[in-house]
């Protein structure tokens, strides 16, 4: 029987990741900080705790040997020669890196969207050759590019597949950008403002489509990079009215001709310019089909969401993302909003 080892299994991607391989006739070590079992894993995954920083640990979780490495935690060129170093007894590897490696070609990326003509002006769709941000260690970006550069450069001795999500959505995210949208609706905000009259997309990816390609990938080994994207991404107005149609919820959207007004306005996915992301090459080099659409995989996310917020403030349950959209929540500034537009 093949081995897989997935590293992170605990995480948003690697529960389900773990369930595909296994489903697939793998045999599956799960890895993670608290080598926790999800319950949705067949009872032959054997799951053990893991500290990815540990390089004796990690190779002992290899042993003798392995056809395939899942590394869903690697986050920078120091984590590479981990994996390159025990090539001779690694198959081959799947690593994910992200859509936020890539800069325009004019110096632009995912780093300077903060900086005065700092927004990036991708092509649409950005293919897997467009130029990306220089490697380094200075940025999550550029950290993922350092990885994958350190990794494909030993494709002769560790065929990899380097998957490139975008916004990843699903149960167990540290970052769930729908709670924007579930929240107000859990706390009967009538009204919401959204900024560019609520056209931004930044192409989504669903934990079980990465899940699938991560499948697909170990099943067909080599050196490649790959977007990892679901079909279509939606508008963020679709996605309130998607989160609306699961909650069954009667909400007013107010569109902004512009930017955010300050905080009103502004949601994790707000951007004037489009991030959209191209899957051909997936399908041609994996048969990638999507497994789950953007609506369809809703109401599991929206069960999830509204269980912990049941249970403890936004901020407790979700602190890294309260720690990039410490505002997410200005119901005030947006109460005082709309009362100076009726006044």
């Amino acid at each position: 029987m093949r081995r897989a080892v997935v590293i992170g299994a605990g995480g948003q991607i690697g529960r389900p990741a773990v369930r595909a391989l296994a489903r697939d006739g793998w045999e599956v070590t799960a890895a993670s900080r608290g080598g926790a079992r999800h319950a949705s894993w067949p009872g032959a995954v054997r799951t053990l705790r893991l500290d990815r920083e540990d390089d004796v640990a990690l190779g002992a979780l290899i042993g003798d040997g392995c056809d395939l490495v899942v590394d869903l935690v690697a986050y920078g060129a120091r984590h590479a020669p981990q994996l390159t170093g025990l090539a001779d007894r690694i198959g081959a590897a799947v690593v994910v890196s992200t859509v936020s490696v890539y800069e325009d070609g004019e110096g632009r990326g995912f780093d300077t969207m903060g900086e005065p003509d700092g927004l990036p002006r991708y092509p649409v769709p950005i293919t897997e050759d467009q130029v990306t941000v220089p490697p380094g260690d200075a940025t999550y970006s550029t950290g993922k590019v350092a990885l994958e550069r350190e990794l494909l450069s030993a494709a002769d001795r560790l065929p990899t597949t380097v998957l490139r999500p975008g916004a990843v959505h699903g149960p167990y995210s540290p970052l769930p950008r729908e709670l924007y949208f579930v929240k107000r609706n859990l706390d009967r905000r009538p009204r919401r403002v959204l900024a560019f009259r609520g056209a931004s997309l930044f192409h989504t990816s669903a934990a079980r489509n990465i899940a699938e390609l991560i499948r697909l990938a170990a099943a067909r080994p080599g050196s490649r990079v790959l977007n990892a994207c679901d079909p279509r991404p939606p508008a963020v107005s679709e996605i309130g009215a998607a989160v609306d149609a699961v909650m069954e919820a009667e909400t007013e959207t107010v569109l902004l001709d512009g930017p955010p007004r300050a905080s009103v306005g502004s949601s994790p996915w707000s951007a004037e310019l489009p991030v959209v992301c191209d899957m051909s090459a997936a399908e041609r080099e994996l048969g990638y089909r999507p497994v789950v659409s953007y609506p369809d995989s809703l109401p599991e996310t929206v069960e999830w969401l509204t269980g912990r917020l049941s249970e403890q403030d936004w901020r407790e349950a979700f602190p890294t993302l309260a720690r990039a959209y410490p505002d997410l929540f200005d119901y005030a500034a947006e109460d005082a909003w709309f009362a100076a537009r009726q006044a």
